[in-house]
């Protein structure tokens, strides 16, 4: 016990939050030390082998922009393991970097993985962060870390609800006495509200948007509401016209990202009501009493948290910096290996 602490002391521990969007990691004593896209570019050379060119923002720089024998690879895809290799490869990548060689001692790390991963993808995470050099691996529950992300003692006998919804999948749970009590993952997240603007641009404006322009549309005018307080302005889109393949601009408003995001939206509120319906009733007392937090970059919608609480009736808290809530989750159960019960070996 007295060895592992000082062993402990002089070692470079790590969390990760292993996500389908993006990649963090965090480093005991300083914080955040890679935000990256959870991106890998390969390259097929003689016989089908692949070699890794790139991981994470050089990488993703590449989609749509690759010759043919290179390819820009998401290997996680709607919360779950696509590509088991390539993941083991990016996980790799990024504890090598972000480790180096400042430590003669192994790091313990802690990865956040989504709640939904079966045992035989929780066994692949695990084994890639052994082969990458770590001296202990532990595993954490998405919904957990951002529970612990926003700041809710979790092991109180307390009910809580955290809605994370990340890049592949939103995930609601119950969160009470260090446990998820009832939970519910769905695959209706970023990533889909992509696939949402993008229909609705080629549909309605006769445009081809990318993700890169997607992304940018969702920041300037992203809204889950028609009417909301001080709107955005309008957003000009640039790109080619599917029928003439001529240059065109279009100006978007939030109105119309709120209207074609709707079905998608309708989706959560329906999964949150199927929560709501499974919680006991002392505990959704509980929930009644504090309201429910809501993380994630989908958190960062405008308007969503008026829109949620207008339909179940429940005041909605937007978590202090969203988008890094799980991160900033895993980086406080890396100071807490010894004490958080509920973390996986």
């Amino acid at each position: 016990m007295l060895f592992n602490k000082l062993i402990g002391m002089f070692s470079n521990d790590l969390s990760i939050d292993l996500g389908t969007a993006n990649t963090l990691v965090i480093s005991k004593g300083r914080g955040i030390i890679i935000n990256e896209p959870s991106v890998v570019a390969v390259k097929t050379e003689k016989y089908g082998q692949q070699k890794v060119l790139a991981v994470g923002r050089e990488a993703k720089e590449m989609v749509g922009k690759t010759p043919g024998n290179i390819k820009a690879i998401r290997p996680m895809k709607d919360g779950v393991i696509a590509d088991f290799d390539m993941t083991e490869k990016m996980i790799r990548k990024f504890i090598e970097k972000a480790h180096g060689r400042s430590s003669l001692i192994s790091p313990r790390i802690i990865i956040c993985v989504p709640y939904g991963l079966t045992q035989v993808e929780r066994k692949a995470v695990r084994e890639s962060a052994m082969s990458a050099g770590a001296r202990e691996v532990y595993l954490i529950d998405e919904p957990m870390a951002a529970a612990i992300g926003a700041g809710i003692d979790i092991r109180e006998p307390k009910g809580n609800i955290v809605v994370d919804i990340g890049g592949g999948t939103t995930e609601i749970a119950v969160i009470a006495l260090g446990g998820i009590v009832c939970n519910k993952s769905i695959r209706i997240a970023g990533d889909g509200f992509t696939a949402d603007i993008q229909a609705y641009m080629r549909h309605q404006h006769n445009i081809k948007i990318g993700e890169k322009t997607t992304e940018d549309i969702q920041i300037a005018v992203g809204a889950a509401l028609p009417d909301i307080d001080d709107p955005p302005a309008d957003y000009v889109v640039r790109g080619p016209n599917i029928m003439t393949s001529l240059p065109i601009e279009i100006p978007i408003s939030y109105q119309e990202i709120a209207y074609c995001l709707d079905k998608s939206l309708s989706k959560v509120e329906a999964a949150l009501l199927n929560v709501l319906e499974q919680t006991p009733p002392e505990l959704y007392a509980d929930i009644v009493n504090k309201g429910i937090y809501l993380a994630g970059g989908g958190a960062l919608l405008r308007g969503l948290d008026k829109r949620l609480s207008d339909k179940i009736n429940i005041n909605f808290n937007v978590v202090e910096d969203p988008l890094h809530a799980v991160a900033r989750g895993t980086g406080v159960a890396l100071k807490n290996v010894d004490r958080f019960q509920f973390l996986m070996r």
